[in-house]
């Protein structure tokens, strides 16, 4: 690793001032993604600020029936909530889906949607990444793409998300709430908090300098049958080929959002009417557009054979 400070945070708005007041700061948390990439120098942050002494661990009711999920909240306990696994099923799974027990018991909510991409090439210090270091190139165009994005790429990136977590609460319409350098508070749907890469691939969310991270709001259940499924290439400790939540309820709507398919996670509303029509007739529309490399166009009837499936398992 290169030299940097270090410094602790005792309240959301000090933290986010000393990020803003500092150049190359990173907020620190489990730092189970971050400290990799340190240790890779992928990431050089020249100062760090651990925000866990934050009051941001908690799992709260809302007065509109939905839940605030602390930026804090570690992946196992969000998982195990009794509330969560009532009545957002959904978020469970695809947060059991992910990485290693170890892992889970570590990473938070926060650090979880802002978790870099597993693109081969971006951890591949000695090939060119658009996302690593801007303008140099991107090696995934002419080389190995198999886990990489069908749709929503650019000729700058086809790196793609690698979040589960993420994935459900898309499906799930869930809101992020944040806090800036001025004390100012914002909240930024989910479908409007990752960026698609474009020409500017090393930009991944829409968070402005100093913006950190306070919690998730989960709205009021959307009830129906909630299924995830993530089809990888091996059992345990893998990112996603492809992955499908969907909510499906007994008149045969629901919605439905993808994970590993694009560099954000995947939903277009639209499709969601086709859904008592069937999985073809659904994924012809989330993935109207799909650009695939000869390695990786089997993710267009992956996605339909999973989303077939998920559907199947909904009905009964």
């Amino acid at each position: 690793m290169r030299p940097f400070t270090y410094e602790r945070a005792w309240t959301p708005a000090a933290a986010a001032v000393a990020a803003a007041g500092t150049p190359g700061a990173k907020f620190i948390a489990g730092g189970t993604n971050l400290l990799d990439l340190m240790k890779l120098q992928i990431e050089t942050p020249l100062h760090l600020i651990d925000i866990n002494g934050l009051a941001l661990d908690k799992i709260e009711p809302t007065p509109e029936g939905g839940l605030q999920v602390g930026a804090l909240v570690r992946n196992t306990d969000l998982a195990a909530d009794a509330r969560v696994r009532r009545d957002y099923p959904l978020l469970s799974r695809a947060l059991l889906a992910g990485a290693s027990g170890q892992l889970r018991n570590r990473a938070t909510t926060a650090g979880n949607l802002l978790q870099r991409t597993r693109c081969p090439y971006f951890y591949d210090t000695n090939m060119p990444c658009n996302k690593r270091n801007p303008g140099s190139g991107c090696a995934a165009l002419e080389g190995f793409s198999r886990p990489l994005a069908v749709i929503g790429g650019s000729g700058a990136c086809i790196a793609t998300n690698p979040s589960d977590m993420a994935v459900a609460m898309r499906a799930l319409d869930a809101v992020v709430t944040t806090v800036g350098p001025a004390g100012e508070s914002r909240t930024i749907a989910m479908a409007d908090f990752h960026r698609l890469p474009g020409d500017t691939p090393h930009l991944e969310s829409v968070l402005a300098p100093g913006e950190l991270i306070t919690g998730v709001t989960l709205p009021k259940p959307a009830g129906g049958t909630q299924i995830y499924h993530k089809v990888r290439d091996r059992a345990s400790y893998a990112f996603a080929l492809i992955s499908v939540a969907a909510i499906v309820h007994k008149d045969g709507t629901g919605r439905v959002a993808l994970g590993g398919v694009a560099p954000k996670p995947w939903r277009v509303e639209a499709a969601e009417a086709d859904m008592p029509r069937g999985a073809k007739a659904v994924t012809s529309q989330l993935l109207a557009g799909a650009a695939p490399t000869s390695d990786n166009a089997f993710k267009l009837l992956l996605v339909e054979r999973t989303l077939g499936a998920a559907m199947t398992e909904a009905r009964g």
